[in-house]
């Protein structure tokens, strides 16, 4: 495969993919000694409902996440791998940012690349519009897929059907976008993968949000730099995630799509809650602090009552002197109509931590029967 054909209708755009390359300063290539071959199976892809953007790899090296995934909310998602050049990471979201397109920004970088026919990039913008690129110099075997909305490519890897196997796992896959980005991993692995083997990979996922700007840059970001199972880990580190922070980021989202007049959306977000909390129970989490985070999440939002109590008293039953987690377990009590067993619950509380007021007045509310 050779450079690819810079059409007489989009030679406007690469003049302007230059310009920006000039002004960023990276529009020359990264010199030898900055880049090396590195065997590697990637998927990008881009959610039209969520927006989110998200890139997922594993590699036979070293911290591959440190090189390989880019993303950001609005602008677009990278993987640059093969003879990998980190730079064009930041040179393909500078270009995606300037307005460009994924197609017209491969362009522009082979433009400006000596060692392209050793590259493989995919690419996805927040347009929808998705790329990649596999030069004729990558390692054996070598080769990408493009779906409507995300793209697979891989190099030094058993065969073909790694990438058709990442595909397919992604175009049937159910669930939030990191999950699906997962799943596609590991259908890659069990296709042959890196012919090399397994050591790290991650997962890199990002999204717009009004209330947290944080999330445009890193919404989901694990790393697994050096495992045996890189990809069985990243699942076990993403269930962390999930437990600790996801009940709380998708009632945000629900409250961001309330207010958008999206009630289709805000449902679909809550019932996310409702998911991570059942995966909870079924694996028999036995993280005292992630149950009973997700359970306070619930109780104080009145959904999945009787799941959110399974997980409080698995909870105290891990941790039966944790002040916290048998106030939630009271709390779960009360909204279910127990007012005696929520008492008794906080009074024993209390009587480890005697001097708190808040333990007294929640107390003082499950006796009166309010809510306040």
């Amino acid at each position: 495969m050779g450079h690819p054909c810079l059409h007489p209708t989009t030679r406007s755009s690469i003049a302007l993919s230059l310009a920006v390359l000039a002004w960023l300063g990276v529009s020359g290539a990264a010199p030898a000694s900055a880049a090396s071959d590195r065997g590697t199976f990637s998927i990008v892809a881009y959610d039209s409902v969520t927006h989110e953007l998200g890139v997922a790899v594993q590699s036979k090296y070293f911290s591959v996440g440190t090189d390989v995934p880019w993303a950001e909310a609005g602008v677009g998602a990278v993987a640059t791998q093969a003879r990998v050049d980190p730079s064009f990471g930041l040179k393909a979201l500078g270009l995606l940012h300037a307005g460009l397109r994924a197609a017209d920004v491969l362009r522009a970088l082979a433009a400006t690349d000596s060692a392209w026919d050793s590259r493989q990039l995919g690419i996805a913008d927040a347009r929808g519009g998705v790329e990649n690129w596999t030069g004729s110099k990558c390692l054996d075997w070598a080769g990408g897929e493009a779906g409507a909305d995300f793209v697979c490519q891989g190099n030094i890897l058993a065969g073909p059907a790694v990438v058709s196997g990442m595909a397919k796992a992604y175009r049937e896959g159910k669930g939030e976008m990191a999950e699906r980005l997962l799943a596609a991993l590991d259908a890659a692995q069990a296709a042959g993968g890196d012919k090399r083997g397994m050591q790290s990979a991650a997962l890199l996922v990002v999204r717009p949000s009004a209330t947290r700007p944080q999330f445009t840059q890193r919404y989901v970001d694990l790393r697994v730099e050096d495992h045996k199972t890189p990809i069985k880990e990243l699942r076990r580190l993403l269930e962390i995630q999930e437990g600790f922070h996801g009940a709380d980021n998708h009632f945000s989202y629900a409250e961001e799509y309330e207010a958008a007049g999206r009630a289709d959306l805000a449902t679909r977000e809550r019932e996310r809650v409702a998911e991570i909390l059942r995966r909870a129970l079924e694996r028999g989490e036995r993280d005292a602090s992630m149950l009973n985070g997700l359970a306070w999440a619930c109780a104080t939002h009145d959904l999945y009552l009787g799941d959110a109590l399974k997980a409080a008293e698995r909870a105290a039953s891990l941790e039966p002197r944790n002040v916290d987690i048998l106030d939630t377990l009271a709390e779960l009590y009360f909204r279910h109509g127990d007012h005696a067993k929520a008492i008794e619950v906080e009074s024993r509380a209390a009587t480890i931590d005697p001097k708190s007021q808040y333990l007294k007045d929640q107390i003082e509310r499950f006796r009166r029967g309010g809510r306040g």
